[in-house]
């Protein structure tokens, strides 16, 4: 399928405006009659999705902001490379410490097979990484799951200005729903969340973008925002063509690994996100 093309849903078309270099993974995306809701919604395989008609008509502003959730919004504190390291140790294999860096912001399983070289690596492979999934669990219930500071008052001052959210992650769904489900973040707080699992490419392809954007129904990907704590998410956004490709310090990546990557802003977290377009609300440049 072209890259300038139609995701395609009944009764309605979107146009995905995202440039053909550097990528030739995009797929299609077709939402069935019984997925559409009149007001607000899709209802997508778990994933709830809600759509107001009333947006942003400032385009110095976005109408979408995609989020990633593990040192985006979601505070980072090294859970996910322990339980990486842990599943591949139980598996009697080695990771050296860049092969943890080089995963983040990764879709976990394609993450794990790419780094089980082995004759039977899907299946080992596999193991690991339902190993990896008890481990993860088992270090959140212990240490709590705690949003990065800010976060909140974020998403209620994109809510008050008409910016639709979506969260992206390499997770599948069901450590996502644990995650948002300890943090009480349900129904309200996204208009879309995207795992991995629910897309052909992870990271850094842009499909966990583009799925975003389909399901919010956002047409110009010019008036995208991409908030990410990793280089793989900056290189996404670039892929996607996004306007704003933010790279953040909460996370896994420090500052010289993310002014390496393709961005337009590097901020201390999402809480500074609401001081690029102060135009909004009619406070002075920043």
């Amino acid at each position: 399928m072209p890259a300038n093309a139609a995701a395609q849903a009944t009764g309605f078309k979107i146009d995905l405006m995202v440039p053909t270099q550097d990528y030739s993974g995009e797929e299609e995306v077709i939402v069935s009659p019984a997925a559409i809701e009149t007001r607000v919604g899709l209802f997508i395989g778990d994933a709830i999705v809600t759509w107001k008609e009333a947006s942003l008509t400032d385009e110095r502003a976005p109408a979408l902001v995609v989020f990633d959730l593990s040192g985006t919004t979601i505070q980072d504190r090294g859970q996910v490379p322990a339980a990486f390291a842990a599943a591949f140790e139980r598996a009697g294999l080695r990771l050296k410490a860049e092969d943890l860096r080089a995963v983040r912001g990764t879709t976990k399983r394609q993450a794990i097979l790419n780094l089980v070289c082995a004759q039977d690596r899907v299946e080992r492979a596999e193991h690991v990484y339902q190993a990896f999934r008890e481990d993860l669990r088992a270090r959140y219930a212990a240490d709590g799951v705690q949003p990065i500071a800010g976060t909140l008052d974020t998403f209620a001052w994109l809510r008050h200005h008409q910016i639709r959210i979506a969260l992206t992650t390499g997770f599948d769904r069901d450590i996502t729903t644990m995650l948002l489900t300890s943090l009480g973040w349900t129904n309200a707080v996204a208009d879309a969340i995207v795992c991995g699992e629910d897309v052909a490419h992870g990271r850094p392809a842009p499909d966990l973008i583009l799925r975003a954007m389909a399901l919010t129904m956002t047409e110009d990907v010019r008036r995208v925002a991409v908030v990410g704590d990793t280089v793989h998410d900056l290189q996404a956004g670039a892929r996607a063509g996004v306007r704003w490709n933010i790279g953040v310090l909460s996370g896994a990546h420090d500052r010289a690994a993310l002014a390496a990557a393709p961005h337009t802003h590097l901020l201390g977290s999402v809480a500074n996100l609401p001081e690029l377009w102060p135009s909004v609300v009619g406070q002075s440049s920043v």
